[in-house]
């Protein structure tokens, strides 16, 4: 727990990754019990302050694996999720971990049809299990589900409640993604206004904002963030880890002290162990992130990375590409052959080029490396003969 309550007390924005939990919610998506300990384990490795490792009433597996979990005493917090219920939290007791979320629908349309109830009543149920959780000497997260459809003066009421029963933080959800950033902000600003409680940002990414959203309320003053390995979550997912953290860092400026080194690996692991291919375009850790193919970039990046790069590839466990395609120019088909240890003239690089943009455009692919070297022996053979 060590790194969460440093963070804590450092003031910073603290990351609390719920792969293990709304990641594994995404449909299809099933982590094997060695899974699900190997990526516990690599985002403490990383420096993740809290995660959230599953929900524990489900008994069998589940519970084991966390329980699991909590035992290899590892430097981040370990949360279980639970419903305002008693018997929950009991499960998550037995669990031994230092954390809960407890969870219940804010919003008017979620309480009338799907919990079929009242206000009242969620706020009943929602202090006891507060208070019960309280007496357990247990770090709490109440979270208000669908908060971003939640009438703004019931959830003031909602989070007030909740601190007086003992709740440390008030997680809002966006829980079918429906925030933009500006709105985000305002009702961000106006909660910690008015609550004076921290509160921690998870975000779905329904209309592709979910990271634009978490980052919003950081500004508002929100201190956590919720997030999901390679944005893995129920729908079209959360706001990714590698992206929040990352921004956070480069466009925020401030340091975590999060390993980003291993976010590649990380992300190739989630990726795998959920049936989930990385998308080429993936920000961050996709395989074109630092593939350059233009003339112009790839030009500008052999003299100075930082023309088409805010930051270098190794920093995410990445490494640069110059692709050969259609769009390459003399100086990108250039610096490739030297990887091959020849160094080509500026008269054979023009000459190359024209022969690469016609085989890219028969093939419609960038070219692979034994394929440019057939097009240079080739070139060769035919300069041999006299022909070029």
């Amino acid at each position: 727990m060590k790194l969460f309550q440093d963070a804590l007390k450092l003031n910073l924005p603290i990351l609390v990754d719920t792969t293990l939990r709304d990641g594994e919610q995404t449909a299809g998506v099933v982590f094997s019990n060695q899974e699900k300990l190997r990526i516990g384990k690599m985002l403490n490795n990383l420096g993740i302050h809290q995660i959230e490792a599953g929900v524990p009433v489900m008994g069998g597996n589940e519970k084991e694996i966390i329980r699991e979990l909590v035992s290899y005493n590892l430097q981040s917090s370990i949360m279980a999720w639970n419903r305002v219920n008693i018997e929950d939290i009991k499960h998550s007791i037995d669990c031994g971990v230092d954390a809960v979320a407890i969870s219940v629908s804010t919003s008017d349309i979620h309480i009338n049809h799907k919990l079929k109830t009242s206000r009242e009543w969620v706020l009943e149920n929602m202090v006891k299990a507060v208070e019960y959780a309280k007496k357990h000497d247990l770090y709490i997260s109440v979270n208000a589900e669908d908060a971003s459809r939640t009438d703004l003066n019931f959830l003031v009421e909602f989070a007030l409640e909740a601190k007086k029963a003992g709740a440390d933080r008030l997680r809002y959800c966006d829980t079918i993604g429906v925030l933009e950033p500006l709105k985000t902000y305002d009702i961000v600003s106006s909660l910690i206004d008015r609550t004076k409680m921290d509160i921690e940002m998870h975000t779905h990414n329904d209309f592709g904002m979910a990271t634009a959203n978490a980052l919003a309320g950081v500004k508002a003053g929100a201190r956590f963030v919720g997030v999901t390995v390679n944005g893995l979550g129920e729908r079209a997912g959360n706001a990714a880890l590698e992206e929040v953290a990352m921004a956070l860092k480069h466009l925020f400026g401030v340091a975590l002290d999060v390993n980003t080194r291993d976010f590649r690996t990380l992300c190739d692991y989630v990726a795998r162990a959920s049936g989930r291919q990385l998308n080429p375009a993936k920000p961050i850790v996709g395989s074109n992130t630092f593939a350059h193919e233009s003339g112009i970039h790839a030009d500008g990046v052999i003299k100075d990375p930082s023309t088409y790069e805010i930051f270098s590839p190794e920093e995410v466990g990445m490494e640069r590409q110059i692709v050969i395609g259609k769009y390459s120019g003399s100086k990108a088909i250039q610096m490739k052959f030297v990887e091959y240890g020849i160094a080509l003239s500026d008269q054979e690089a023009a000459d190359l080029r024209d022969a690469v943009r016609k085989m890219t455009v028969d093939l419609k692919r960038s070219l692979f490396d034994k394929e440019l070297m057939y097009i240079y022996e080739d070139y060769l053979y035919e300069k041999n003969r006299g022909s070029i």
